[in-house]
């Protein structure tokens, strides 16, 4: 099958009132290829629709959700095309994104997931190398090569040393999932979870190692908020046990916990 863009869409979550909304919906309005954008929510108010109003987006009320893993299956399940990417409110895709992610699907026979690299956007400054982001490209290093996309037991291998797919840099190939994908038994590895069990089935795990993208880190974030208890480390923990024994896993945890302290600020 050859995809278009007619094939893809952006699904944006909006939750309460993000003062980064506007600037995630701009960047996925600004691609240079052309895709379907709508806005979920389970947390509808004044301002989102506004918001929605105003860039004359669809806005879709979640009036059952009880968790991030459901807001995200929500986003996949109202999406209209085979490619779905979950949009983050505080995060900011380059112009190319949806061009590259066309590009490489066709390079694929069978896709699962497609991802890119990603950059930092901390109070306003970019930030392209850091601790952090250089341990991920090197866990991913090895998918730089299309001849690795379709290998198992590699993308098993960096699964198994921590969660270095950046989760909205991914857009899902839906009909080739097993759906939901997402399960609502934690807060901060969803995704790495969900990679996870997608990871054992055949076919493509394909990586564009551009930096498509902004993940913006700040105090308000989910990931920001988690680094400061144990629940995040708690999470990391049975994540790593799926790969390994408990010895392994706790030694390769507080490695990692190092390497992601760098998303504290």
């Amino acid at each position: 099958m050859r995809y278009h863009n007619t094939d893809h869409s952006f699904i944006i979550c909006a939750y309460q009132e993000s003062p980064y909304l506007e600037a995630c919906i701009r960047s996925v309005l600004s691609q240079t290829v052309k895709s379907d954008v709508k806005l979920v929510t389970s947390t509808p108010n004044a301002y989102i629709q506004k918001v929605a109003n105003r860039y004359g987006l669809p806005l879709i009320i979640n009036k059952f959700s009880s968790g991030i893993a459901d807001d995200w299956n929500f986003a996949i399940h109202t999406a209209e095309t085979l490619l779905v990417t979950i949009a983050h409110q505080d995060d900011i895709y380059g112009k190319h994104y949806t061009e590259a992610i066309i590009k490489t699907v066709n390079q694929c026979d069978h896709p699962l997931i497609l991802f890119t690299d990603y950059d930092e956007l901390r109070e306003g400054e970019i930030v392209r190398n850091n601790r952090l982001l250089r341990v991920k490209r090197l866990m991913l290093s090895p998918l730089k090569l299309k001849v690795n996309w379709k290998r198992i037991w590699l993308r098993r291998r960096i699964l198994s040393m921590g969660s270095a797919i950046c989760c909205p840099s991914v857009t899902v190939v839906k009909d080739h999932v097993a759906l939901p994908i997402f399960e609502n038994n934690m807060k901060s590895n969803i995704d790495w979870q969900a990679w996870e069990k997608i990871s054992r089935q055949k076919g493509e795990f394909a990586y564009v190692s551009a930096p498509l993208m902004l993940h913006r880190i700040h105090k308000g974030s989910t990931t920001s908020e988690l680094l400061k208890g144990d629940q995040r480390r708690n999470e990391d923990l049975y994540m790593y046990q799926k790969f390994w024994p408990r010895w392994v896993a706790k030694s390769i945890e507080h490695f990692y916990q190092c390497a992601e302290r760098s998303n504290d600020i």
